[in-house]
């Protein structure tokens, strides 16, 4: 049977199946994602009922009920309105520099913290700005209903990370923004920022500005909402790692590709990575100075580049291995 030429579009229909295939394998990084992403439910109800458990304690169900009955009464009035986002402080001691530059230590310092439970609210624990949003937590979290879309991408700012704003960009930013419903204000809200937000939100007394009401709480309290910051920083963090994985190793893939010539040995490739092709299925189906690479090499090339996370186990017995290496080597220039 005569060997069939690899084109274009057949490199592209084996590197898609191929990207497929790697995202469905259960690496470390996959995993990783994985259980942080069965954790986040739990972590933000109880962050919540910390939340809503302090501004209790400052605005109670009886001055709610207060605030509502004089709103409903004067046309005038209007204190109270329903928020998912809150300034938290308590008396701590902070850090300064004097004019010499010298650490000085202030006492009963109020040390404050913007905390936004909205969908697209802020992960950044140092910024204190309230209308910072942050999408990458909900394209993380709700990563195969956006990619069930089309025209949405919840991978898109981990693949444009390097790169400039751009039209692209942009584009699969704002899909993926108005399929969850996080753009647009509260008006807008539809599907999943709808939900979560109504989920997440309190009565609160006051103006709507949050800053204009910061309420105490005790440090442990406001270092419980800190680490609750920090647990979604991880999970938007594994969501990043593990696609950069498969990145990193489609770009070797496409290299790869390029240097091949013949459908077969692409096809071989894929084989070897573990992904069952026919030189059929990739004919019949519609498609969606390089270093020429044996495709068993370079699919050996690959594995390797999965599982890059090594435990604490591994690391102690290559440190042994490298010692007991120094020593054989020590004993044989002697």
């Amino acid at each position: 049977m005569a060997r069939i030429r690899l084109n274009q579009e057949y490199r592209n229909k084996i590197a898609n199946r191929i990207k497929q295939g790697l995202f469905q394998e259960e690496t470390q990084e996959k995993k990783k994602y994985d259980d942080l992403k069965g954790q986040q439910v739990d972590i933000n109800d109880k962050a919540w009922a910390m939340a809503e458990k302090i501004v209790r304690r400052h605005y109670t169900d009886e001055d709610v009920e207060k605030a509502y009955y004089l709103q409903n009464k004067f046309e005038n009035v209007s204190t109270i309105a329903k928020d998912s986002c809150f300034h938290f402080h308590y008396m701590g001691t902070k850090e300064k520099r004097d004019y010499d530059n010298n650490i000085v230590i202030e006492d009963n310092v109020a040390i404050e913290k913007h905390f936004d439970f909205k969908l697209n609210g802020s992960i950044d624990e140092e910024n204190n700005y309230s209308q910072n949003r942050d999408s990458q937590y909900g394209f993380a979290l709700f990563r195969d209903e956006i990619n069930a879309q089309e025209d949405c991408n919840a991978d898109i700012l981990i693949e444009q990370k390097d790169k400039d704003d751009n039209p692209h960009k942009r584009k699969f930013v704002e899909n993926n923004e108005k399929y969850l419903g996080t753009n647009g204000g509260r008006d807008n809200q539809t599907k999943y920022g709808r939900e979560w937000n109504e989920k997440y939100q309190l009565d609160l007394i006051g103006r709507d500005y949050c800053r204009d009401r910061s309420i105490a709480c005790s440090e442990q309290e406001f270092k419980f909402l800190i680490s609750w910051k920090q647990a979604k920083s991880q999970f938007v963090l594994a969501h990043e790692k593990w696609i950069e994985s498969v990145l990193k190793q489609m770009k070797e893939i496409k290299i790869g590709l390029k240097g091949y010539k013949w459908l077969d040995e692409a096809i071989e490739l894929a084989n070897e990575l573990g992904i069952e092709i026919t030189d059929h299925e990739i004919i019949r189906t519609n498609s969606t100075g390089l270093v020429i690479y044996n495709p068993k090499n370079l699919a050996e090339r690959i594995k390797g580049m999965k599982n890059t996370e090594k435990t604490r186990e591994q690391k102690i017995a290559e440190r042994v291995a490298y010692m007991q290496q120094q020593e054989i080597n020590s004993d044989n220039l002697n």
